[in-house]
């Protein structure tokens, strides 16, 4: 088994088809087909069952097909890093973010690195916390930033930043009205929360938990997005980062309830795998994020790479 056949491999399990392959790879269909029978003979599976509309991974194919995934990206990534051994003049960044990161806080952070290091290409997936720790370690990105809790020791960690959550709800629904909320009393109400896998989610239920409080969402949708378009049509209340309802509660689309008890200073996290060398690219993202922080504790708003 060699690195030809994995991604001949690989790809004729992304496109599900022998003649997309050979187009995809400039190679003739033969040649794609040769290469497959020798790897099944070599590894002695069947790696794709035949069907009259294309090409499907078996069970050993679908085995095979993660690891040739990591095993390419892992190639892809050691020829990116020599590549960018001589500096910032040329290379990629890749940057897993969950939702709220992703939507409310890179953009910013990706205006001022492309300002500074306009030849390297930038790339962003936005995905729940749990697929964007996948994807790092599967290094399909070189960095994640997320706001859930880390399970992996396979993972270098560092807080970057900090986020405080709020409850809200629309101006005109019935908590509105409240003067001041237990955690109890906002937990009974219809609560709409992210999808499971969210970041946002799990702090939340960890802080209900700690409350020994449980919570049977009315609706669990999968964007913040969506959160709060149905919080703004009355269905029900939740609690988000306060970084994605700035622009609502200055516009009175959404209001903020009074819950003293709701204390949930989230830390939100830079993560890279363990043991892999940073790139330039990378390291001037950090000098970045280390930037912000520190323009936030002193209240100027400004900073500079």
């Amino acid at each position: 088994m060699n690195l030809n056949q994995l991604r001949v491999f690989a790809t004729v399990a992304a496109e599900g088809s022998v003649t997309r392959a050979a187009q995809q790879l400039s190679v003739s269909q033969p040649a794609i087909s040769r290469q497959i029978a020798d790897l099944e003979e070599d590894l002695g599976v069947a790696l794709f069952d035949r069907l009259p509309r294309g090409m499907r991974p078996t069970a050993a194919g679908e085995l095979l097909e993660g690891h040739a995934r990591r095993i390419l990206a892992a190639e892809a990534s050691a020829e990116a890093e020599l590549a960018e051994l001589s500096g910032l003049g040329r290379g990629r960044l890749s940057v897993g973010a969950s939702t709220t990161i992703g939507s409310y806080l890179v953009p910013e952070l990706f205006g001022a690195y492309h300002r500074a290091h306009r030849s390297v290409r930038l790339e962003l997936e936005i995905a729940n916390t749990a697929v964007i720790q996948a994807a790092v370690l599967d290094n399909r990105v070189d960095v994640g930033l997320t706001e859930g809790f880390v399970f992996s020791d396979q993972l270098d960690v560092d807080v970057v930043a900090h986020d405080d959550m709020v409850a809200i709800a629309a101006p005109g629904h019935r908590a509105a009205a409240a003067t001041g909320l237990t955690m109890a009393e906002l937990s009974a109400l219809p609560f709409i929360m992210r999808e499971r896998g969210s970041g946002t989610r799990d702090v939340i239920e960890a802080e209900l938990g700690r409350l020994s409080l449980h919570v049977e969402p009315e609706m669990s949708l999968g964007s913040t997005e969506s959160v709060k378009n149905a919080v703004a049509s009355g269905l029900g209340v939740a609690i988000v980062s306060r970084l994605t309802v700035a622009l609502e509660l200055g516009a009175g689309r959404l209001v903020e309830l009074p819950v003293p008890e709701l204390q949930i200073h989230r830390a939100l996290h830079l993560i890279r795998l363990r043991g892999k060398q940073p790139s330039p690219p990378v390291e001037a993202f950090v000098a970045l994020l280390q930037a912000r922080q520190r323009a936030v504790e002193a209240g100027t708003g400004a900073y500079a790479i």
